[in-house]
């Protein structure tokens, strides 16, 4: 099992404070996480950073932890310079490096991106293949539907090879489909629950067996909050949940893991016992504390 927390990035205009953001980070690092992980929200009433620069931020503060977004929506994102930044980000970090990518469904906001949302899919697949092939061909000749290059480069490719780890998030089956036939592995979001994961997962094993693929690893993050006071622990986050997502959402706080620390330790348990090979802990209030008890208390308690 490996354990993750997220980077802070939900900060009001004026509240970013550079020394606390480089000693969580490196408070992380000695705790032991295996890897800090952003998402991506780049319009709504949610005061979030931007995740690419959030890991390039984070890439400078640590060493050792690996770094993810999990996920972008890649669909909105011009391939080229998609490409260009996370090499880039894989190559100032010494190749720590993790991609989570997913379509963003058909309700994003595409015309704020230049783009019509007819062939969205068709967009998401195709800006994955161009990725790939300029990580990983000395030169790219590519005639798409969406994106034409003739012999074009692009150097630095990324350090790792033959590119950094994709993550591919979603929850439909052809989305699951996508994930084993394009990434190197499979992400479950913080707003689906344990028993909607524990679906996704198994459907993930079956087709991963189908395409022979006998390593096809798991991850999903965890919204959590602990307290000694249960219900004061759930209405927090809650309140944060509602600070992510617009409003309250009753399936996703249904999916956050909230209360005491024996009821969170059961919680993290059953989203382990549903397949996760990561767990991506987001606290979403005072990140810092969490993140100790975390490692302090939950994750210990997981082993026993």
């Amino acid at each position: 099992m490996r354990f993750a927390i997220s980077i802070p990035q939900f900060y009001l205009d004026g509240e970013f404070d550079p020394g606390a953001f480089r000693a969580y980070l490196a408070r992380a690092e000695d705790l032991g996480y295996h890897s800090v992980w952003a998402q991506e929200s780049p319009l709504g009433t949610g005061a979030v950073l931007s995740p690419m620069e959030a890991m390039t931020y984070a890439a400078a503060c640590t060493t050792r932890l690996r770094l993810g977004t999990t996920v972008f929506v890649s669909t909105l994102h011009q391939p080229v310079h998609f490409a260009k930044a996370l090499a880039t980000i894989d190559q100032m970090s010494g190749g720590r490096l993790e991609v989570g990518v997913g379509s963003g469904g058909p309700n994003r906001p595409f015309a704020a991106f230049g783009m019509d949302k007819a062939r969205y899919l068709a967009r998401f697949t195709e800006g994955i293949d161009l990725v790939k092939a300029l990580w990983t061909r000395p030169s790219v000749t590519f005639d798409g539907e969406f994106w034409q290059l003739e012999d074009a480069a692009m150097e630095p490719k990324p350090l790792q090879k033959p590119h950094p780890p994709l993550w591919f998030g979603g929850s439909s089956e052809s989305a699951l489909r996508r994930a084993v036939r394009l990434g190197d592995g499979f992400f479950g979001a913080g707003s689906s629950t344990t028993a909607a994961f524990r679906e996704q997962v198994a459907f993930v094993a079956e087709e991963a067996a189908k395409a022979g693929r006998t390593e096809f690893p798991v991850a999903k993050r965890v919204y959590i909050d602990i307290d000694d006071d249960a219900e004061r622990a759930r209405e927090r986050i809650n309140a944060g949940l509602a600070r992510v997502y617009g409003r309250r959402i009753a399936r996703i706080e249904a999916a956050a893991v909230a209360g005491t620390l024996d009821e969170c330790v059961a919680g993290v348990r059953e989203v382990i016992d549903a397949g996760a090979d990561l767990v991506l802990f987001t606290p979403l209030g005072d990140p810092a504390p969490l993140a100790e008890r975390i490692a302090a208390e939950v994750i210990p308690a997981l082993s026993v």
